[in-house]
C-alpha cells in the first residue's frame, strides 16, 4: 500500500530553479529510504539523489552542488530543490521508494522538467 505523487515540474530557463515535491502515502515513512530518479529521451534512468530516514543524502555526480534532497517526516513529504538548472537536466523526474529488499520498486507518476537554453 504505497502511493507517491510528484508535483512542481515545469518549464524554466537555464540557470533558474525549481522545487519538486513528493507526497508519500506509506506506513512508517520516517524509516523509508526515498529517492528521485530522472529519465531523458535516449538516456538511461538515473538516480539523482536519495535520502535516508535520518537525513543522510547521496547525489549523482551530475547534480552535486546544484540539487538538494530533503524530507519532512511529519508531513510524509520529500523534496528536490534544483538550482542552476541546465538544459541537460531536462527529463521526467520520479519520486521513488526503496523496499526492505533493496529494490526501488515504488514510483510516482513522474513530473516533467524542461530547461530552456
Amino acid at each position: 500500500q504505497v502511493q507517491l505523487v510528484e508535483s512542481g515540474g515545469g518549464l524554466v530557463q537555464a540557470g533558474g530553479s525549481l522545487r519538486l515535491s513528493c507526497a508519500a502515502s506509506v506506513n512508517i515513512f520516517s524509516q523509508k529510504i526515498m529517492g528521485w530518479y530522472r529519465q531523458a529521451p535516449g538516456k538511461q534512468r538515473e538516480l539523482v539523489a536519495s535520502i535516508t530516514g535520518g537525513g543522510n543524502q547521496n547525489y549523482a555526480d551530475s547534480v552535486k552542488g546544484r540539487f538538494t534532497i530533503s524530507r519532512d517526516n511529519a508531513k510524509s513529504m520529500v523534496y528536490l530543490q534544483m538550482n542552476a538548472l541546465k538544459p541537460e537536466d531536462t527529463a521526467v523526474y520520479y519520486c521513488a521508494l526503496r523496499t526492505v529488499f533493496g529494490s526501488w520498486s515504488y514510483w510516482g507518476q513522474g513530473t516533467q522538467v524542461t530547461v530552456s537554453a
